[in-house]
């Protein structure tokens, strides 16, 4: 029911995109009235079900307002691009410096006390996961976990667990594969930002000692309401900064 969910919001969801791009490339500009309902319909090449749709996530993402008499217009002030823009973590920290991704681990595992707090734990009790090493510039900037039931993922997103198990498993990460077959669905992800310490294992593989601070990214990814993935992001002194926007 999910799966079929999911694969029904597609187009909604693309057409929401391609208006975003419009709007940030000035098709629409901010303070503009955008067309009524039948000429967008007719100017876009879409249904008007569809455009009422991605119009209604347009407004609760606060792309446009909607006013009695007024119609659409376009928010003068759109919500930047940053963290809450979902990305791979080696994407964001890579802005402009090569990143590179590698395996420390590909395995499955026994669920913790983290994946069972997180995801929807599997009839076969065992959940996929992977460690790896995000280097930029050529020196350790994070050092990221990731966990996925493979059985869940199997069921809304089999195009993901064919490429976890894929070439490109030994040199992306997790999130960047389920990221590229969910391309087009409503994946969102949720974090916590703590500061803690490196701790023994994790500075050994930093290359850090252990009482070296350290900044924990904890991320859930969910397409609607069902857990997909769940992540810890270390990263250490001297990583690249990870843009943090607000919007109002």
């Amino acid at each position: 029911m999910a799966g079929r969910q999911a694969q029904g919001r597609r187009p909604v969801v693309a057409l929401y995109e391609r208006m975003v791009e419009a709007v940030r490339a000035g098709t629409y500009p901010p303070g503009s009235t955008l067309p009524t309902e039948p000429r967008l319909a007719a100017e876009l090449g879409v249904s008007r079900p569809a455009l009422r749709e991605a119009l209604i996530l347009l407004q609760e993402d606060g792309v446009i307002n909607v006013r009695r008499g007024v119609g659409r217009t376009v928010n003068h002030h759109l919500p930047p691009r940053g963290f809450e823009f979902l990305k791979p973590v080696e994407e964001l920290l890579g802005e402009g410096r090569q990143a590179v991704t590698v395996p420390l681990a590909r395995t499955g595992e026994e669920p913790t006390d983290f994946s069972t707090q997180h995801l929807v734990l599997p009839s076969n009790g065992e959940v996929r996961f992977w460690e790896s090493l995000i280097e930029v510039a050529g020196m350790p900037a994070c050092l990221t976990q990731e966990w996925a039931a493979d059985e869940t993922v199997g069921e809304l997103l089999p195009d993901a667990v064919a490429a976890f198990d894929g070439p490109e498993g030994r040199t992306s990460s997790m999130l960047r594969l389920l990221l590229s077959a969910g391309r087009g669905l409503p994946l969102t992800g949720s974090s916590t930002i703590v500061a803690t310490t490196l701790g023994r294992q994790r500075g050994r593989q930093l290359g850090r000692a252990a009482d070296t601070p350290g900044v924990l990214v904890t991320q859930v990814v969910r397409l609607d309401r069902t857990p997909l993935l769940a992540a810890k992001h270390m990263l250490p002194p001297g990583a690249p900064a990870l843009p943090v926007w607000q919007a109002r």
